[in-house]
């Protein structure tokens, strides 16, 4: 076990950045070449190995954090790793991009500082890869059904992994030139270097995951027939062949400003933005096509989209980033309605705010106000933003509060709707909405309507955008039950059901819940 003592005696003590002037000059994480050790261990220390460990509520995926706590804090690094995998099959992705609603969960937060678990988890992972623990686990034996995964983002690749080491032969199919989802071309660098899933994804093939590349299943318009060259990226052809599909295409729907200039050049979807970003990085680019360099950039959108985009825009060299957030400017602390241990709202900064804020001095967001419209130039250049600031409920406008940016790039950061609504996918394996306009599912993941028997539904396609703890949570429940459906029982890890909801006050919530 840890120190009993040690949360008495043990400041919070995160693992600290680089430099902001170092990390704005490249694109590197943010934490590269830092010494994770022995700081982490003694953080670990910290933990005070609860009887009741709540920091296993607030994290989806149910992480067994006192032991690999304590594994860490006595540099049992194998231990720790083997710990650590059992309940998460990415933790090098969790460890670096998720918010950690298991710090807020943690009993500590009642009257003191968390444990750094976000911390301890990445080291762990990233200690154990050096010191070459990372290996393949093949099943078996086989089980003689195939599974098509249509997706291959966390939830997709979660899915695929557990399935595979279950016995199943598992094909990911994937629309891309690139196995990853957003996790390829939507994080940037900064966050998470491609290495860490390009890594993980050879390890998936050496246990038998077959990866296809280039396949849009469903089509562009879901018009491809048994005589076209296409026609082997029809869904129902596809249902045909295997004996269970997974449906992960994450939620790709994006949320649209329709305000007078909206078409002005200029104004781009973040994800195309970051999108072109990650090409150059892959080398497919010799430049982005959509770039900030000697731009006024304004990013409409608070979350966490819209801060890659500034952390982005800041590395190419934009003159000035200013994010909009419709939101009003959340306090230092829990409020009524958020008591420990659910995730708060709270006022964060992010990598990429505090890069900007080291640069010019001041939070780079603007709270409580919209967009009201764009000016242009003469050749049709966005080079304005009116913005009005907003009431906190209604979000109706404020009177003589209207106010104007600068605006040479506008990046919509405003989230998204569920899955993407052009193509077949939904027609060919007759799949249905639900009321939030996701995939509609059971509470086991299998989709709704009946029309075809054997197909699943995870992580955002279904649950809509969330965080990678969910997806792959989300990816190893579906798993559990697609085993199930093709065995009979099952021992895989469920974590949790299609349609829990992140704990709030009246507990881990449930469609229909109030």
């Amino acid at each position: 076990m840890t120190d009993p003592f040690g949360f008495l005696r043990i400041p919070r003590e995160p693992v600290p950045a680089r430099p902001v002037e170092e990390r704005l000059g490249d694109w590197h994480e943010v934490y590269a070449g830092q010494a994770l050790l022995p700081l982490v261990s003694r953080q670990a220390d910290r933990c005070m190995d609860c009887g009741i460990p709540f920091c296993h509520t607030g994290c989806p995926l149910g992480n067994l954090i006192p032991e690999w706590n304590a594994y860490a804090a006595h540099g049992d690094w194998r231990a720790a790793y083997e710990r650590l995998h059992a309940t998460n099959n990415f933790p090098e992705a969790t460890g670096r991009l998720c918010p950690a609603p298991c710090e807020d969960a943690c009993v500590l937060t009642i009257n003191a500082e968390p444990v750094t678990i976000k911390n301890v988890e990445q080291a762990i992972v990233d200690e154990g890869l050096r010191r070459g623990y990372m290996a393949a686990s093949p099943p078996e034996r086989r089980s003689g059904k195939a599974v098509a995964v249509i997706g291959s983002g966390p939830a997709g690749l979660a899915a695929a992994q557990q399935l595979t080491r279950a016995g199943h032969a598992v094909t990911v199919h994937e629309r891309a030139d690139r196995i990853g989802g957003l996790l390829r071309y939507g994080i940037p660098e900064f966050k998470m270097e491609k290495a860490h899933l390009d890594r993980r994804i050879e390890q998936m093939r050496a246990e038998g995951t077959v990866f296809v590349t280039g396949h849009d299943v469903g089509g562009a318009d879901g018009t491809a027939t048994a005589g076209d060259a296409d026609a082997d990226a029809d869904a129902a052809a596809l249902r045909g062949r295997c004996d269970a599909v997974v449906v992960a295409v994450g939620a790709g729907e994006r949320r649209e400003l329709p305000v007078p200039g909206r078409e002005l050049h200029g104004i781009h979807q973040a994800m195309d933005y970051l999108t072109c970003a990650n090409r150059v990085r892959e080398g497919d680019l010799p430049a982005p096509p959509i770039t900030a360099e000697g731009r006024h950039v304004v990013i409409v959108g608070g979350g966490d989209t819209g801060s890659d985009c500034m952390g982005t825009a800041l590395r190419q060299g934009a003159i000035s980033v200013v994010q909009l957030d419709i939101n009003p400017e959340p306090g230092p602390g829990r409020t009524d309605d958020e008591p420990w241990p659910v995730y708060p709202r709270t006022y964060r900064i992010s990598h990429a705010h505090d890069e900007a804020r080291g640069r010019e001095g001041r939070d780079p967001r603007l709270f409580a106000c919209a967009t009201l419209r764009f000016d242009g130039d003469a050749s049709g250049r966005v080079r304005a933003l009116h913005l009005t600031a907003v009431e906190p409920v209604g979000r109706s406008p404020l009177a003589g509060t209207e106010r104007v940016l600068p605006a040479g790039l506008v990046l919509l950061a405003l989230g998204f709707s569920g899955p993407e609504r052009a193509g077949g996918l939904r027609e060919q394996l007759g799949l249905e909405y639900d009321e939030r306009g996701n995939y509609a599912r059971d509470a086991g993941f299998a989709a709704s309507g009946g029309r075809a028997p054997g197909v699943f539904v995870a992580g955002d396609a279904g649950r809509g955008q969330s965080l990678v703890v969910w997806a792959i949570a989300e990816g190893r429940a579906a798993a559990a039950a697609v085993d199930r459906y093709l065995t009979g029982s099952t021992c895989l890890p469920a974590p949790v059901a299609a349609h829990d909801r992140p704990m709030t006050a009246l507990g881990r919530m449930r469609y229909g819940d109030h």
